[in-house]
């Protein structure tokens, strides 16, 4: 019961301030792009989490909010990037994202939320995963610094986040419960040998390194969460899986803003 508490009320305060993750008004530095280029694959997969979980009617106000918020965030850094892309090869990335993110975007919103819609919304998310992915390590790559690499890997935890908990709801309805479950395994072998990473940089702050020991709590939360996928679906554990992965998002989202403010 202390377990399902922590869960539950951290996770209202998580969902409460989570709409409101960082964007400013335009992008200010290579690291800043590394950082809003990440957070553009996490958007990908949280709004397929939250539509999914509208789908099984999981927190409906929540999952409502956090794919209304998600989608105008990604608009808005869709637009700062473009604009910021210092050469044509990272232009004509973000030109393709836009054309993915469209029918992305159609998919989430064309009809109401329901399992015959999920196949689609699944292929649409990967399309824009794959180019958001793509941008972010172009702009790794202009930034060609260590930190950079840093702020990439730290923002592609909070997409692992992400992906997890969406591939659980997907296996719950369930669409294609093998790959989901195939995807899962695959994506927590990667989170926890990047958190090793994080950990182990020269240039992990002790704040970081602080940061990092709560992320450590959060995932012990959501970890358990995700094991239940074998006992069948059920209320509480849709429940925890959103909760705790947005509480895990929450805490993996400053790690990066803090590598990100790292200047070397």
């Amino acid at each position: 019961m202390q377990r399902r508490h922590f869960i539950t009320t951290a996770g209202a305060v998580a969902l409460a301030g989570l709409g409101a993750l960082p964007a400013w008004a335009q992008v200010t530095d290579l690291n800043d792009a590394i950082n809003k280029a990440g957070r553009q694959r996490m958007l990908s997969q949280r709004m397929g989490k939250a539509w999914l979980a509208l789908v099984h009617g999981v927190e409906p106000t929540a999952a409502q909010q956090v794919l209304d918020k998600s989608m105008a965030l990604f608009d808005r850094q869709l637009a700062e990037l473009k604009a910021y892309a210092p050469n044509a090869e990272i232009r004509d990335t973000y030109g393709k994202l836009e054309g993915a993110w469209s029918d992305y975007k159609a998919a989430l919103v064309g009809t109401a939320p329901g399992k015959p819609g999920a196949a689609g919304v699944l292929q649409a998310d990967a399309r824009v995963l794959a180019l958001a992915h793509q941008g972010t390590v172009q702009y790794e790559a202009a930034s060609g610094k260590p930190v950079g690499k840093l702020v990439n890997v730290a923002g592609r935890q909070r997409m692992l986040s992400q992906r997890m908990a969406k591939f659980y709801l997907a296996a719950m309805l369930p669409v294609d419960a093998a790959t989901a479950s195939a995807e899962i395994t695959k994506a927590r072998t990667e989170f926890l040998s990047a958190m090793e990473v994080l950990r182990n940089a020269p240039e992990a702050t002790s704040r970081i390194k602080d940061e990092l020991q709560l992320a450590d709590g959060q995932w012990v939360f959501f970890d358990s969460a995700l094991k239940k996928l074998q006992g069948g679906a059920s209320a509480k554990p849709l429940q925890d899986v959103f909760v705790s992965s947005e509480n895990l998002l929450s805490v993996m989202d400053r790690v990066t803003g803090l590598y990100s403010a790292i200047k070397v």
